[in-house]
């Protein structure tokens, strides 16, 4: 099992490293660099995962993020992600540790929106996201609709179109 550790706690080069491997080192071209542009990282609910030795293997980040809808209406919501594993590590169970201890953090009755760019099978099975209320967002950069995903306790509360961009809140 994993050891879940608070990510500020972990010294900021250790976690660029993790990021730079599992995503390469133009990861901060990506649409979801665009999308939280200017905002930091929420430490509460921002974790690393340290194999037995305790070595990074992992990290999990949320974000403020919002959907401003068509008439200018900031709708403030968490982005979950990046959730980066080392490649030689994936497979192991990480990537879910960290996602259960990030979602776990949140409390639950009044917890923001949460919305993240991945796989619908995989966070849809194990973490309850799905593309069905994201079909008329927009990214601020290239996407691929399906991997636009929302979770909401609520989905009513959703904006069914909007612009994501970082939470000027």
């Amino acid at each position: 099992m994993p050891t879940i550790a608070p990510l500020a706690a972990i010294d900021p080069l250790l976690i660029e490293d993790v990021l730079d491997r599992a995503f390469g080192p133009d990861r901060q071209a990506r649409t979801a660099y665009r999308i939280r542009e200017g905002t930091d990282w929420l430490p509460a609910l921002s974790f690393a995962a340290l194999d037995d030795a305790e070595f990074l293997v992992g990290t999990i980040q949320l974000w403020p993020v919002a959907l401003t809808d068509p008439k200018g209406r900031a709708h403030p919501l968490l982005m979950v992600g990046p959730v980066a594993v080392l490649p030689e590590r994936q497979q192991e169970g990480f990537g879910k540790a960290l996602m259960l201890a990030s979602l776990g953090a949140l409390d639950q009755g009044t917890a923001l929106p949460q919305m993240l760019i991945g796989d619908a099978d995989y966070y849809g099975r194990f973490f309850g996201f799905s593309a069905e209320h994201t079909g008329a967002w927009y990214c601020p950069g290239p996407f691929a609709r399906e991997r636009l995903l929302a979770r909401c306790a609520s989905p009513a509360v959703l904006p069914r179109e909007g612009m994501l961009g970082p939470w000027q809140g």
